[in-house]
């Protein structure tokens, strides 16, 4: 694999590290791959793209692009900065990843916090569109532990008890049923999560089931705590979740 760190991918000119992405990318001998982009957890407030390096070059290894994502967080951002980072992530991805190799199709997920804001790009489709991204290039997103509801750390921003379940429009599932159609997705969630997570995330699921979006829809219940095994390896010593994501995409790859 090449790996290219500390890529600038927000407005031209922009020196801010916050905003930069690795880019690990597999040696395919001239075979196009897909790339997986990915924000990384840590409640909006820690964290960062080096947190996934175990994930990136497994993948990378088995021909899928990792894009590892670093973004703004509180104490330093506000709603919702991060969640436009991370639009501008994939609209660098989608504009500069040619430069690389032959893409196949784009990814898009995360982990926790990382996956509140790959369902934000999913189901509110304004951060996206504003960039001009052709969201047909995104064949797959895949949530792993995210908060479906308004974020526990935007709403303290709010000045409002983060143990509170809204659902206005900073809450993913809030969004649910705006488009018609969907890409693939995968959600994962812990049956020892945080509190309230398991069933958020089985809500959006319902949810999604409701509006008719189930044949695109699967996921996959860890036993254990909240993304124990994000870093984790199984006894080949190959990555849990870059299985997990490896998988997904091999079977949107198919379809």
């Amino acid at each position: 694999m090449k790996i290219f760190e500390n890529i600038y991918y927000s407005e031209p000119g922009c020196t801010d590290s916050r905003r930069t992405l690795d880019l690990y990318v597999p040696q395919n001998k001239g075979q196009g791959f897909p790339a997986f982009i990915y924000f990384h957890g840590g409640g909006l407030e820690s964290g960062g793209k080096e947190d996934n390096a175990v994930i990136a070059k497994y993948l990378a290894n088995k021909g899928i692009a990792f894009v590892s994502v670093n973004y703004r967080k509180y104490p330093d951002a506000k709603y919702p900065e991060f969640i436009e980072d991370a639009a501008d992530a994939v609209k660098w991805t989608a504009d500069n990843i040619s430069n690389f190799g032959i893409c196949t199709g784009i990814y898009v997920g995360g982990s926790s916090a990382g996956a509140y804001l790959s369902m934000m790009l999913c189901f509110d489709e304004k951060y996206l569109a504003s960039r001009a991204v052709n969201e047909e290039m995104i064949k797959g997103y895949f949530h792993d532990a995210g908060q479906s509801t308004k974020h526990f750390n935007v709403l303290r921003e709010n000045g409002v008890d983060p143990r509170r379940i809204i659902a206005d429009d900073a809450a993913p599932i809030y969004h649910v049923g705006e488009q018609s159609s969907y890409p693939y997705m995968h959600f994962v969630v812990s049956d020892n999560d945080i509190e309230n997570r398991y069933e958020q995330t089985m809500l959006m699921l319902s949810s999604l089931r409701h509006f008719g979006h189930s044949d695109k829809v699967t996921h996959t219940l860890m036993h254990g705590s909240h993304c124990a095994y994000v870093k984790a390896e199984d006894d080949s010593g190959r990555s849990v979740l870059g299985k997990m994501i490896e998988n997904f995409i091999k079977q949107c790859e198919i379809v």
